[in-house]
């Protein structure tokens, strides 16, 4: 039986485990990326674990999120990061240099290699056949010390694209079709690969769009395969040596098989609060807009940005919007100014933001209260803004750009030509904002800088025998990170200092709810189907962690999530029953008795609703090494107690 290119490049870095559907399996982790928003964390666990300098291929540190600085919290960690990689072999992209995962797949993405990164669009490199998984910090601490990375055997699904993409119709529609087909939660477990004829005509910035997204899926990766595409771009970023031919074999075996005809598909765009809520542009068209923002680590690439700037050319954006395009680096923000796009961008209206991830991330650029808002992120859910009554849409830079133009939806197949901007021959290089980290030698001499904001690592606890606690949170479905752990202006600064940052937990859902989870001094949190899904944030797990949440009881969980609350010792536990969950209500005081035996021997988990006298069974998926993490109290005391 032949393999797909997901699992070749599983079977050659195989640490541990066998490939069966579910296993754990350990992989060697060649390169790993950290963003700052999550850096701090992932680099004050690497300190704790007592390692000197990082094992890995390569180990990039990016500045991309946190760059609104209002006060000094933000630039305090830019600071401890910057030091903490020059002292531990670290590469660190400073402020500006642009958006990690545009970077990363510029200057230092690689064929068949693999790549972890505290980010959850970290799959973004699959773009260019890696194996790149997002995770949680601590995961990507853990790797950076020599470590592997463990996940549930993924099953195979294939993505069989034929045909050829309609002017006016983009990659982002290619993605949004698949979350339609899909969903939010179609892609656990799976790792998504495209091939099929219609993929030669696709770009690596093309098929990157694609990737990026299919973390909204809920996917653990997604891989397109490596070819002349990936070798063209390699070459015009003077890395060709890097490039590796890589495909699926042809009798390679699939657990699902998806067909799209890109022929037929028509600009779409993911309507208010979900990636996959999709409807197509002719639906929507006419329907007033007030914001539109260009960027974001989906859509910002130079072919991106030379499409949107073609359609702008001479014209101006409509009265009543409020246009503002990020570059995705300064490789396609330099190339944009020498070539003229960036005049043409200007000259239409356009606010030019640096090459950050600024709004996609809620930082600044927040829509007007009520206001429509067409982006080419990645992500709607609600808030994530930072207005709450926004009504946010998910659309392809084309659709973007006309509709500035015109105030309202439009279906940029009427407006459309031939225009397709050619993948240069050779992109503009300067590396000169990634800073080198210093030789062993001197490494020794680098002190690491800490501002008064850096807290550490909250501590963890060994499993109880047995938990009795109060449920403090009731939610339902599709509960996000951002409902858990809000994004924004406001909080991201806080990200090194988990006793500040827990003041906003859950927040988004119950305003209460840090206050009374303090009170109860150990609650568990109740919740429905895929949750926890979005960012690799382990801070949606920090935070309860430092409130003394012990448990958390739901339908189903998103991997990244579960692995977080995993790797900070907190019971990911799931109801057998899914009609139990209308057995418990908030305040319902609950009994989880002999939980640490049960855990042992691998057993079902007994849930007594003291209050109601209801009980209820519980199962606890965990492999054994995630069953010794949790008695252990978490990763970092496991990582510590074995060596």
């Amino acid at each position: 039986m032949g393999l797909t290119i997901a699992q070749k490049i599983i079977k050659n870095h195989l640490k541990s485990g066998d490939m069966t559907v579910g296993n754990d399996v350990g992989l060697k982790i060649d390169q790993t990326l950290t963003q700052d928003a999550t850096g701090t964390m992932a680099y004050l666990e690497f300190e704790a674990m007592g390692v000197k300098r990082v094992k890995t291929e390569r180990s990039v540190a990016y500045i991309d999120h946190n760059t609104l600085q209002s006060g000094f919290e933000n630039a305090d960690d830019h600071r401890f990061i910057q030091s903490v990689c020059k002292k531990h072999g670290i590469y660190f992209s400073r402020p500006g240099n642009g958006i990690c995962h545009q970077v990363h797949l510029e200057r230092f993405a690689i064929p068949g290699k693999t790549l972890i990164g505290s980010d959850s669009h970290t799959p973004t490199a699959g773009g260019m056949g890696m194996l790149a998984i997002g995770a949680g910090g601590l995961d990507v601490a853990v790797a950076m010390g020599g470590g592997a990375y463990f996940i549930p055997m993924p099953s195979m699904t294939k993505i069989n694209l034929t045909g050829e993409l309609c002017d006016g119709v983009s990659a982002k529609d290619i993605i949004l079709e698949v979350l339609r087909i899909m969903s939010v939660k179609g892609g656990v477990g799976k790792i998504v690969e495209y091939g099929g004829e219609g993929i030669k005509n696709l770009t690596v910035p093309m098929r990157a769009t694609i990737t990026n997204m299919g973390a909204e899926l809920g996917a653990t990766t997604s891989i397109f395969p490596s070819d002349e595409m990936t070798r063209e771009f390699l070459k015009a970023q003077g890395r060709e040596s890097d490039f590796v031919a890589l495909s699926s074999d042809e009798d390679a075996v699939y657990d699902e098989v998806i067909d799209i005809d890109l022929s037929t598909l028509v600009p779409m765009a993911a309507c208010p609060h979900s990636p996959d809520n999709i409807k197509t542009i002719k639906e929507l068209e006419g329907k007033k807009i007030d914001q539109v923002c260009i960027g974001s680590c989906t859509n910002s690439s130079y072919t991106d940005l030379m499409k949107v700037a073609h359609i702008l050319k001479g014209k101006t954006v409509a009265d009543n919007v409020s246009l503002a395009i990020a570059p995705g680096s300064k490789q396609v923000l330099n190339m944009l100014a020498k070539n003229g796009a960036l005049s043409d961008i200007i000259n239409a209206g356009a606010r030019i933001l640096e090459s950050a991830c600024g709004p996609c991330i809620g930082m600044g650029q927040s829509p007007n209260s009520k206001g429509v808002s067409l982006r080419t992120f990645n992500r709607n859910f609600l808030g994530r803004s930072g207005t709450k009554d926004a009504e946010i849409y998910l659309v392809s830079p084309e659709t973007a750009a006309v509709s500035a133009l015109t105030g309202v939806f439009t279906d940029p197949r009427d407006y459309a030509d031939s225009y397709k901007p050619t993948m240069p021959e050779h992109f503009d290089i300067n590396d000169n904002m990634i800073i080198a980290p210093a030789d062993e030698s001197e490494m020794d001499s680098i002190e690491v800088l800490r501002g008064p904001n850096i807290k550490e690592f909250p501590k963890t606890e060994v499993l109880e025998e047995n938990i009795s606690v109060s449920c403090a949170l009731k939610v339902g479905d599709n509960i996000t990170t951002d409902h858990i752990m809000p994004a924004g202006s406001k909080i991201l600064p806080l990200r090194s200092n988990i006793p500040a940052i827990s003041e906003y937990c859950f927040t988004v859902c119950d305003s209460e709810f840090p206050k009374r989870a303090k009170a109860l001094n150990g609650s568990v949190i109740v919740g429905g189907a895929n949750y926890g899904q979005g960012s690799s944030r382990e801070h949606a797990a920090l935070a309860p962690l430092y409130l003394k949440v012990k448990a958390v009881l739901v339908k189903s969980f998103a991997r990244i999530h579960k692995a977080n609350l995993i790797n900070a010792g907190i019971l990911p536990l799931e109801f057998i029953n899914e009609s139990d969950y209308d057995k418990i209500n908030l305040g319902d005081s609950l009994e989880l008795p002999n939980v640490r035996e049960a855990i042992e021997n691998g057993k079902d988990i007994t849930v007594v609703n003291k209050t109601t006298g209801e009980i209820i069974l519980a199962k606890c998926n965990l492999s054994q090494r995630t069953a010794k993490i949790i008695l252990d109290g978490g990763l970092l005391n496991y990582t510590k107690n074995n060596g």
